[in-house]
């Protein structure tokens, strides 16, 4: 079933810009994938066909014109239903919006169009982005591509699907406790969580909180690179996006499309199973070791350790219940039926705070901040599994145990990657083969402070050197089983809240 839609996006931008094959081409492969596959997985949930037959066949032309091309000119993308795109219908997985349609693009939405990239259409995300598990009662459940009757993580679960399934070359993501990297490591592909500030955002509710933030998401460490190439960029509707006097921070696509070469020899190597906290299944912790006995012998050194997260657990469930509360308190005293579970969770969580108990979470955050520093002091990055288990049913709302414990939260199990959150770090999730369950595997890279391109640099090292070892490499769904399955809408219960 491979076809134009298979290929990475940086071999797409190469034969657009040689004349070898034409925007209108790749635009229609991904079209005819959407249709055949997408049934299965429900992983995009509106499609502007004809805006981007329009958008592909001008596309077309400014190559036949020799015009200066952008980077990513004539390369489909898919949006996340958080995100705003103008004149195309946004819902943010909420009844509250179900009809809402906005008159712009997003910030980050609108600096991949200007680069050139062909919107296809918008993919499903759990509602308000609140929750592990792409469900909502606007478009229903996505299915994960290698079993669609388990999670595809999330929030940006329909993103990470409709790339496992060669629907787009790219598409885009958000990320609070792991919403980049966690649908990533479920689906195979790749999630990159950017620094604090690094990708702008007028949107979020709560602009001085660096909890949450845009991203790339690819089939490729390159492809990803070459998004946040775009994506990276001030604004000064972000107080986080700030650029130092005189020195071009952002807006410079070579800092970040051009990945540096690294010598793994000269680097050494930090991993953990479960940063000291995390509620990490047996199952995994299996699979991850196995991981780094692989990998480790190609660091110059290589120990298990972590930072200090102490409070991790407290801090992150403190400072994601502020925002929630900023963003849904009114909604919530005035149509609480209109919210679903796990925002009113958050919302009703934030309500029994006291002052007293931020001012404790932000302080936790600080001291977890400043445990990251030291602990980078010593060593070049860390590695861990990307989530804590493998695939569930999305029938289940979320994981309520993990090896018979009990978890504290709808999402506990996202810690692996809220301790990163918390300290502000870039992460990345990077595809390694299955685990035990025959389902992906996602091997969390963390590098230090600032330390996106080096992140960057690790990624695609070591997708290198996995590339020819089948156990490793970049897992693949079984596309034509997915165009023989029954649509995903005929499952009982697909059709409901998270």
């Amino acid at each position: 079933m491979s076809a134009l839609c298979d290929l990475t996006a940086t071999d797409l931008r190469r034969q657009i810009a040689a004349r070898t094959v034409s925007p209108v081409e790749v635009l229609e492969a991904c079209l005819d994938r959407i249709g055949a596959v997408n049934p299965a997985v429900n992983a995009v949930v509106v499609l502007d066909a004809d805006g981007a037959r329009a958008a592909a066949r001008a596309a077309e032309a400014a190559v036949m014109r020799s015009e200066p091309l952008g980077p990513l000119h004539g390369l489909p993308l898919l949006v996340k239903d958080t995100q705003d795109v103008g004149g195309l219908r946004t819902t943010y997985g909420s009844p509250i919006s179900a009809r809402h349609v906005p008159a712009a693009d997003a910030g980050c939405v609108a600096r991949l169009r200007a680069a050139g990239a062909i919107i296809i259409g918008k993919t499903n995300t759990p509602e308000w982005a609140a929750g592990g598990n792409t469900r909502n009662p606007v478009y229903g459940a996505t299915g994960n591509p290698f079993d669609p009757m388990k999670s595809a993580a999330g929030s940006s679960g329909g993103s990470a699907v409709a790339l496992a399934c060669g629907m787009a070359p790219l598409a885009t993501g958000s990320d609070t406790g792991g919403s980049l990297r966690n649908p990533a490591g479920f689906s195979g592909i790749v999630g990159m969580r950017p620094s604090y500030g690094l990708v702008a955002s007028e949107k979020r509710g709560v602009g001085w909180s660096g909890l949450s933030t845009d991203g790339p998401m690819a089939r490729t460490v390159a492809d990803a690179a070459l998004m946040l190439s775009v994506m990276a960029s001030d604004d000064s509707r972000d107080p986080l996006a700030y650029t130092l006097p005189g020195e071009a921070v952002r807006g410079r696509p070579d800092r970040w499309a051009t990945i540096p070469d690294l010598d793994l020899k000269s680097l050494r190597l930090a991993f953990t199973e479960d940063f000291g906290f995390a509620p990490t299944e047996r199952h995994i912790r299996r699979v991850f070791r196995s991981r780094v006995a692989a990998l480790a012998p190609l660091f110059a050194a290589a120990e298990e350790a972590t930072p200090d997260c102490a409070g991790a657990d407290d801090a992150f469930a403190v400072l994601r219940a502020s925002v929630f509360l900023a963003m849904h308190e009114k909604t919530y005293r005035e149509r609480p039926e209109m919210l679903g579970p796990n925002v009113r969770a958050n919302v009703e969580e934030g309500l029994g705070y006291s002052l007293s108990d931020y001012a404790r979470a932000a302080a936790a955050q600080t001291r977890i901040y400043r445990a990251f520093q030291a602990f980078f002091e010593t060593h070049d990055v860390l590695v861990s599994p990307t989530i804590t288990l493998s695939p569930r049913p999305w029938s289940e709302p979320y994981p309520a145990e993990i090896d018979g414990v009990p978890t504290r939260s709808y999402f506990h199990w996202l810690a692996l990657a809220y301790a990163v959150t918390l300290a502000g770090h870039p992460a990345i999730s990077l595809p390694l083969g299955v685990d035990e369950a025959g389902m992906p595997f996602g091997l969390q890279i963390v590098g230090p402070r600032g330390g996106d391109a080096l992140t960057l640099g690790v990624a695609r090292a070591l997708e290198a050197a996995c590339a020819s070892d089948p156990r490793l490499r970049r897992p693949v769904p079984d596309l034509a089983a997915l165009a023989a399955a029954r649509p995903l809408h005929e499952a009982s219960g697909f059709m409901t809240w998270e």
